[in-house]
Formats: C-alpha cells, structure tokens, sequence
C-alpha cells in the first residue's frame, strides 16, 4: 500500500491510547493540591482532638497542679535555669530546621544556579544530630553526670526520646548526604526523609518534660510540631509517588513540604516555657 506509513502501534507499549491522559500536568498539580489539603485537615483534626486529652490530664494533676508545681521547686524542670536551657535547645534546633526548610525551597525553584543548597539539608541534620545527642540533656551522658548506662536504661524517658531523636536524624541525615552525593540511589532511600518526618511528628504527641508547671502548653506546642511534621512528611511521600510513578515533578508538594518545615523551624524559634 503506497504512502502508507509504517509506525509503532504505541511507542509506551500500549495497544491503545488513553482518551486522557493521567500525567496531564494540570492535574497533576490539582491532585496534589488538594491531596495535601486533605492531609492537612486530618492531621490538624488529629491535633485537635488530642487537646482535650491534655487538658483532662492536667485537670487530674498528672502534668501541672499543685503537687507537681511543688515538687518542681528546686529541681531542674521548670526552674530558671532549666526553662533557659531548654529553650536555648529549641531555639538552637529551630535555626537548624529553618536552614533545611529554606534548603528545600530553594531546591523546589530547580534553578541551577542554587543546586549547592541541596547540600545544606544533608549537612544541617547531621549538625543537628550531633548537638542533639550531645546536648539536648544536661544531666545526661556525655556531658552530665549520668553514665552512659544510665542514660539509656529507659528511667527518663524525656533523655530517651531526645536520644532517640538524635539517632534518627543522624541516620536520615546520612542517607540524604549519600544520595544526594550519588552514593546511593534514589527509590526506597529517598523515603527516609519523609518517614523520619512522620515519625518524628508522631512522637512529638508523646513527647513529655517530666514534672513541670508548664506541661501543657509544652504538650501543645510539640502536638502542633507533630501536626506539621506528619503532614511535611505525607506531602513528601505524596510528590515522591507522582514523580516515581508517573514520572512528573509534583510542584505542590514540594513547596508545600518545604513550607511546613519553614514552619516548624519558626515554631522552634518562637518556644518558649
């Protein structure tokens, strides 16, 4: 048959094509709008209905009252020494979160004259990690006068979960440097920063200061952190499917990870007791 051409039936390997396309860009966008949108309104209602919790155990005395604002005095938790220390911590990690969050937005503008700032999230966490198992508790082994056994043997769970923290952003943070060095590759290590974000969030709503006449409002301040912290991190894992699976970028959700993690850098910088 003359001036017929031949060519492949589908060149993607389909015997048919698709009416709509489901990488249309648009849509992309669109779904992961408002993907996000609902992952925010669940974790906020997660938030929310954690408040009445803290506040029935506050009315029970378990985190304020007088028994326990009695038996702060004189002791590390609550006093002026103690609420300068930890807010310094908060303060200090606030910067470091802030730095990675502002990593995150410079890298969702893909310009390549600001490709160096991939590297500043990778090397803020390990930092932070660092200063974290370090110094987040000042009775606490290295450099308070509890021993290495005795920091770990799970009698303080506040020491344990700072602890625990710092392990786990030494870990991501090592993950992130090596991949975005090349060292590894993308697929399942690129969820590690999500995850640790989710996880993170979630412990955050257990997270507790111990016998202090401020619990409360520690208790609601780490419940918001959480909020955003689980949300970043469902956002991230939500843009990493698109792109991995459709192989499209999902602009949403990148700056909408990279927006909450400029939040919750500015909530640390802002934590008072």
């Amino acid at each position: 048959m003359r001036g017929h051409k031949q060519r492949p039936i589908q060149l993607s390997g389909w015997a048919f094509q698709l009416q709509r396309p489901l990488s249309s860009w648009a849509e992309l966008q669109a779904a992961s709008a408002w993907a996000s949108i609902v992952l925010a309104v669940f974790c906020t209602m997660m938030f929310v209905g954690t408040a009445p919790l803290y506040a029935q155990l506050s009315e029970g005395g378990y985190l304020s009252g007088r028994d326990h604002h009695e038996a702060s005095v004189g002791g590390w938790e609550g006093s002026a020494q103690g609420v300068a220390y930890s807010e310094f911590n908060h303060h200090l990690a606030g910067f470091f979160v802030l730095l990675m969050g502002c990593a995150e937005l410079s890298q969702a503008l893909h310009r390549p004259i600001l490709l160096w700032a991939r590297f500043l999230l990778p090397a803020a966490m390990l930092l932070g990690s660092v200063i974290l198992l370090i110094w987040s508790d000042h009775e606490a082994w290295p450099i308070g006068s509890r021993s290495f056994v005795q920091t770990f043997s799970g009698h303080d769970p506040e020491i344990i979960q700072h602890k625990i923290y710092g392990v786990l952003l030494l870990l991501a943070g090592t993950v992130e440097a090596l991949r975005r060095i090349g060292r590894i590759s993308d697929g399942l290590w690129s969820t590690s920063l999500p995850l640790f974000a989710i996880i993170g969030g979630l412990m955050l709503f257990g997270h507790s200061h111990g016998l202090h006449p401020s619990a409360q409002k520690i208790a609601m301040h780490h419940a918001m952190m959480g909020t955003l912290a689980i949300t970043a991190g469902l956002s991230k894992l939500l843009s990493g499917w698109f792109r991995s699976s459709l192989h499209m970028l999902s602009p949403a959700g990148e700056w909408f990870w990279a927006g909450l993690i400029v939040l919750i850098g500015i909530q640390l910088l802002i934590y008072s007791e």
